[in-house]
């Protein structure tokens, strides 16, 4: 694969539920052995670097909200009416008890940015797809090993994502599907992240409708905003 054609590709990773502008409702689903529970809330994006989260069920958490402005992120909780910065060291953190980061998220890190990309073909690759590993730079603030991506060679739309950590141990798997027509846009509606070392563990996100670079409210990435309790 030539270097334009790896670029391509990498961009549509980091764009492929944004745009210049983004607005999805969606539907985070956390099973454990032990319970079960579901979130519904709205995202609104804007670029690679602004992000809002506003929770609206189930009732108790309703309200709680989360934004993040370059690479600062804050939490709000209504139960308490406090905003709490999130510092560097917890970005990895669990959100809101899922699989999900604080990271995965607000998705802080690009792959462009962040990451040394490479085509590889691992053993048992398919047909019809790219595999693309991404490897931290040596300046970011990312505690993967590597990442491969499986992408779907005729629309670059990835299906797969594999992380490891620093000793090359295989960690958690994200699987893409439900790829369909949303918001104008071909994407995956369902993702489905599997963390390897918690059994019977799972966080799936189900997104219900998207708009894509239509003009949002000037205070959407505030800290007023943030504060809003609708």
């Amino acid at each position: 694969m030539e270097q334009k054609e790896l670029d391509r590709l990498i961009d549509e990773i980091d764009r492929l539920f944004r745009s210049d502008t983004s607005w999805s409702r969606v539907t985070m689903r956390i099973e454990t052995p032990d319970w079960q529970r579901s979130l519904d809330m709205e995202l609104w994006t804007e670029g690679l670097d602004k992000t809002f989260v506003r929770i609206f069920s189930p009732r108790k958490e309703t309200g709680t909200a989360t934004l993040r402005v370059d690479n600062d992120m804050w939490n709000y909780f209504p139960k308490i009416n406090k905003v709490m910065k999130v510092p560097p060291s917890m970005m990895m953190s669990s959100w809101m008890g899922s699989d999900f980061s604080n990271d995965d998220l607000v998705k802080e890190s690009s792959m462009r940015k962040d990451y040394l990309a490479s085509h590889i073909s691992p053993e048992g690759a398919e047909e019809g797809f790219h595999y693309i590993e991404f490897i931290p730079k040596e300046d970011s603030p990312i505690v993967w090993g590597r990442i491969v991506v499986k992408v779907r060679k005729n629309d670059y739309i990835p299906v797969r994502e594999d992380f490891y950590d620093e000793k090359g141990r295989h960690m958690r798997v994200m699987r893409l599907k439900d790829i369909k027509p949303l918001g104008g846009r071909v994407m995956p509606t369902v993702m489905e992240l599997i963390p390897l070392n918690k059994e019977g563990q799972r966080t799936i996100v189900t997104y219900k409708d998207a708009v894509f670079d239509k003009k949002l409210a000037g205070d959407t990435f505030t800290l007023r905003n943030l504060q809003k309790r609708k």
